[in-house]
Order: C-alpha cells, then sequence, then structure tokens
C-alpha cells in the first residue's frame, strides 16, 4: 500500500528544531509538530528547494539543525509547470504578490500531485479565507490541490 504523500513546509520544520518557547501557542505548535515528526514513517515525505534555502537562513547552528531534519529527503523538482501555477496564485490574488515562496509551496505540492501540505503557516497558506481561492486556482490550472493542514490536523488530533 501507498503511503500518504506529504509536502513537508519550512515553517514545521522551524517548530520541530527550534528551541521550546514559553508563548503557550508556540509551544503547543512546537509539541505537535514534534509528535507528527514521531509519527513520519507513516508518510512519504518530501521537500524543495525552496524549504532547503529558507532552512538553510539565518543562524548557522540552528539552520544546521534544520537542515538536519531534511538530510534524505525526496527533493521535488521545481518545473515550468510549477512556476507556472505559482505565478497564477500570485496574479489571480490567491497568495500575495509578497509571498512568492509560498505560492512555489503550493504549486509543487500540486504540480507533483502531493496530498497534504503540512503547515502553520496561517498567514499565506493554511488561511481560511485564502483556501478556497488557492484550491480553485490549482483545479483551474488541471491541478488537484494538496490538502492544506497543520500537524494537528493530519494527525487527527
Amino acid at each position: 500500500m501507498n503511503k500518504p504523500s506529504v509536502y513537508f513546509e519550512t515553517t514545521v520544520v522551524g517548530h520541530i528544531a527550534a528551541r521550546q518557547q514559553s508563548d503557550i501557542i508556540v509551544a503547543a505548535r512546537q509539541l505537535s509538530s514534534c509528535r507528527w515528526w514521531a509519527c513520519r514513517d507513516k508518510y512519504r515525505i518530501v521537500i524543495s528547494q525552496v524549504v532547503i534555502d529558507e532552512c538553510s537562513a539565518g543562524d548557522s547552528t540552528a539552520a544546521t539543525e534544520r537542515l538536519e531534519l531534511l538530510a534524505d529527503m525526496e527533493v521535488l523538482a521545481l518545473t515550468s509547470d510549477a512556476e507556472s501555477l505559482a505565478t497564477e496564485l500570485i496574479l489571480r490574488h490567491g497568495i500575495p504578490r509578497s509571498e512568492p515562496r509560498d505560492a512555489l509551496h503550493i504549486s509543487l505540492a500540486a504540480v507533483h500531485g502531493i496530498q497534504f501540505l503540512v503547515t502553520w503557516n496561517f498567514r499565506h497558506i493554511a488561511n481560511a479565507e485564502t483556501r478556497a481561492s488557492i484550491e480553485q486556482i490549482c483545479r483551474d490550472c488541471g491541478y488537484n490541490p494538496p490538502s492544506i493542514c497543520t500537524p494537528d490536523e493530519l494527525l487527527g488530533a
């Protein structure tokens, strides 16, 4: 049986690798992310060069810890189809023009037929106000959108 496929977006990587936070909401997200990570063998987890680039930024020690989580993961190819869909997501206001990487996360998952995109990005990706628009743009362009969810949702918590 095939494992469900999951695009592992940068915000989840950050929550797993980060030092324990005192903010109760962030701490809860960190715990949820780590619980999901403990069950990762249930999934075919994929990333992209965008995730690698974002995880490489900032403090070098923290970047190294984030990148260690990504070792040996399947990296999706950035195709012209993914670039075109990302452009459509921005032009049709599914994703703000200022956030091209977020559009790429979604488009890469959609173009490669990934079932889930796991994220903590409520501002531009897992946003109740824009999710329907994102999904419709993907469909209009001929792709099934990934189910955008948090680690909690993916675990059924």
